[in-house]
């Protein structure tokens, strides 16, 4: 990815925080395509201009600045994968780079026409929560990773990982999607891997990719 912005580095922190209570730049650095050294100097800038707490071997908090700026960019960015989505109907793992090229030159105006055609969704494709006009957090539900669902057990998955385009490309194909229900049959402990039935199609995924779903358990 060329032509890396503050920007950028400001949505990608956001997004990482909410998974991870540490984010540290070999983090940042696979998701944006740049070296750690890159990182390394945006940090330093960053932190120049009161965004960012940056502590080697610490790592990276967003100050009440960088929050700010970035809530607006996720904001921006997640009605563009909606709309991609839902409306121009390219595939989970397509929408992320489309939304990143034309976050950049929208405006509010129109981030708000997008968001009042769509009636005001609060969550992504890949479940994650779309910030208000007035920067407000929606609340997400309750949900444990898939590797912790019990055998004989059920769930509706509330979202997914987005980190990975290679991995949003298996969850699309392989029908691991938002608001589809998922059963565990088998857990299998050599290789903690899992055999699930999804919307009636049996699969075997393994440890990895049931790390990056997160499920509503059903009772």
């Amino acid at each position: 990815m060329s032509n890396i912005s503050k920007e950028d580095y400001l949505r990608v922190i956001y997004k990482s925080l909410e998974d991870y209570e540490t984010v540290n730049p070999t983090m940042i650095a696979e998701q944006l395509g740049v070296s750690n050294a890159a990182v390394t100097d945006m940090l330093k800038k960053l932190t120049r201009e009161k965004y960012v707490s940056y502590t080697p071997y610490k790592g990276i908090q967003l100050l009440e600045r960088g929050k700010a700026e970035a809530v607006k960019l996720v904001r921006r960015h997640r009605i563009w994968e909606t709309f991609l989505y839902k409306v121009v109907g390219l595939p989970y793992h397509q929408i992320d780079e489309e939304a990143e090229n034309l976050e950049h030159s929208s405006s509010d105006d129109l981030i708000n026409k997008l968001e009042e055609i769509m009636n005001y969704p609060e969550f992504d494709p890949h479940g994650h929560p779309i910030p208000s006009k007035s920067g407000k957090i929606p609340k997400l539900k309750k949900a444990i990773s898939l590797d912790k669902l019990e055998e004989k057990t059920s769930g509706i998955i509330q979202r997914v990982n987005d980190h990975s385009r290679d991995l949003l490309k298996y969850l699309f194909d392989t029908g691991l999607v938002v608001g589809n229900k998922i059963t565990v049959l088998e857990k299998r402990a050599f290789d903690n891997s899992m055999v699930v039935k999804v919307e009636n199609k049996q699969q075997v995924i393994s440890e990895k990719i049931s790390q990056n779903i997160f499920v509503e358990k059903l009772k």
